[in-house]
């Protein structure tokens, strides 16, 4: 209730607003000039009408952060980038693949004998519901949104409070928040991962599964039904207790945006920590960013390691770690994202 009364009040609000900055002016200079001046109704509004297209281009804003991620026209940079065509999600009503996304996913990680892609999506879709569960841009709200990752950087860091409340906390691989809530939270709305990465989930958290193969796809089917996939290049969980609504699945040409737009095509292919931030551009209005990068004494390991020389992140030959740290840099240098340093 208290909600809908707001919004009401901003409405009104701009209601008025419009009429003291169009229709007054035109009133009052109407009544100064009334021995001169015809009236003229058609010339009139049609003046009111362009007083209102320019009033309502200035003042419009797509969300009510203090900083709006869509925003364009303050960074050239950004601007060239950041395309809202193209889709973060395969859904039901859209999981068509183009073609030449499809010859490069399909190098991704090869394959043997791999299933026919649209008969795989279409048993995909028949299983779960496919629909997108982040709601629309509304310039009357402010979708706030943690992108977690697993830097040891974040002991001690005691951010646990102020990732909590974001409206929405994606995390993704093995990351676990048990024992480590004070630093990392405890809450996950979005949890991406693939197979190979898979971690439990609370029964209220979403999973964004990243494919990297058609038989990442296949694995979902075979776990949540037969459970005959148990083995991909490494073992995989033969069953997932997850709610077929909580499944979402990464769109693999959005995949292939990420990494020809904004990696500019550097590496093998992206990293799921920043296939994570730039989903997270597209889906959120405001992205704060925290447990990317070494800790402050250059070590890199996750934050659940003893061993802060475990090297966990360092450069596989598969992603280009540096690369990715001067896109994010960038992507803060120009406030479209927040970075949490840690320690």
């Amino acid at each position: 209730m208290i909600a809908l009364r707001i919004r009401n009040l901003k409405f009104f609000t701009l209601a008025l607003s419009l009429f003291a900055v169009t229709v007054m002016p035109f009133v009052l200079n109407y009544t100064q000039n009334v021995g001169d001046v015809r009236w003229h109704p058609e010339k009139v509004f049609g003046r009111i009408s362009e007083q209102m297209k320019k009033w309502i281009k200035s003042t419009w804003r797509p969300c009510s952060c203090n900083r709006c991620v869509s925003e364009l026209n303050t960074s050239l940079w950004f601007d060239k980038r950041f395309n809202q065509s193209v889709s973060p999600l395969l859904t039901k009503s859209s999981n068509w693949i183009p073609a030449d996304t499809y010859q490069w996913w399909m190098k991704l990680q090869s394959e043997r004998k791999p299933k026919n892609i649209n008969e795989m999506l279409t048993e995909l879709f028949d299983l779960i519901p496919g629909e997108n569960d982040f709601p629309a841009p509304d310039p009357f709200q402010c979708r706030r949104c943690a992108v977690v990752g697993n830097s040891g950087n974040l002991k001690n860091s005691n951010y646990g409070s102020i990732i909590d409340s974001h409206n929405f906390i994606m995390r993704m691989n093995r990351a676990i928040t048990a024992r480590f809530e004070t630093d990392v939270g405890s809450r996950t709305t979005h949890h991406f991962m693939y197979p190979e990465s898979y971690t439990k989930l609370a029964q209220n958290v979403s999973m964004i599964l990243v494919p990297f193969k058609t038989l990442d796809l296949q694995w979902v089917v075979s776990a949540l039904t037969t459970g005959a996939i148990n083995h991909t290049y490494v073992s995989v969980p033969k069953k997932i207790d997850i709610g077929k609504e909580k499944i979402l699945i990464y769109n693999p040409a959005f995949m292939k945006y990420v990494f020809e737009i904004w990696m500019d095509k550097h590496g093998r292919y992206p990293s799921t920590g920043i296939l994570a931030v730039i989903f997270a551009l597209h889906m959120c209005d405001e992205v704060n960013v925290f447990g990317f990068g070494a800790d402050t004494n250059g070590n890199w390991h996750h934050y659940w390691e003893n061993n802060s020389l475990a090297g966990a992140f360092r450069k596989t030959g598969v992603h280009d770690a540096d690369f990715q740290s001067d896109v994010t840099k960038k992507l803060s240098s120009i406030n479209k994202i927040h970075f949490f340093m840690g320690r």
